[in-house]
């Protein structure tokens, strides 16, 4: 009876994970991020899982130019929301991207081959931008954002100013 509750405890736990997408697996992943990129320590040729915020759209008449504000992707590869960033990178897609579909301020995970660096302005600073071949790109929803209003635990507490800056407390419980 008890090996049932602990099968039963590790199916309930296996459900709650998130995988990571279809589009996003890919073998021989190298952990190398954007930072080391950008100090010329990655080797190129790697294949590399990168995300982030775009920032910019681009299209040619062969492929699509992203330009992301990399962040730390969490465990199913979805940007982080960040106050840093490791930098930003240029994503190579092949083909043709709706820009108001991928638009600026959307997330986005690539994978693909760290393929070279490529210099270009970002307003007038010459910018030294890492570039990705990619062979799979995942665009997230956007999530709503939920404001939450906090109370006081205590029911029975009325915030009237007093002079010296208390309220008062009409009953059990907890004040400010």
């Amino acid at each position: 009876m008890k090996a049932l509750w602990i099968v039963t405890g590790m199916f309930l736990l296996a459900g709650c994970a998130t995988p990571l997408p279809r589009s996003l697996r890919a073998p021989h992943i190298t952990p190398v991020s954007v930072a080391a990129a950008r100090a010329h320590i990655a080797p190129m040729g790697v294949r590399v899982r990168w995300g982030g915020v775009i920032s910019k759209v681009t299209n040619d008449p062969h492929a699509t130019w992203v330009q992301v504000i990399s962040r730390p992707l969490r465990h199913d590869g979805r940007p982080r929301r960040a106050r840093f960033s490791d930098g930003r990178f240029l994503a190579r897609v092949p083909g043709f991207l709706d820009p108001d579909i991928y638009a600026v301020g959307r997330k986005i995970t690539v994978v693909g081959v760290f393929s070279g660096y490529k210099k270009s302005l970002i307003g007038s600073y010459r910018y030294n931008f890492p570039m990705v071949r990619t062979f799979a790109v995942h665009l997230w929803r956007i999530r709503p954002h939920y404001y939450t209003r906090y109370y006081y635990a205590d029911p029975w507490y009325y915030p009237y100013p007093w002079p010296w800056g208390w309220g008062v407390g009409l009953g059990p419980g907890f004040g400010p």
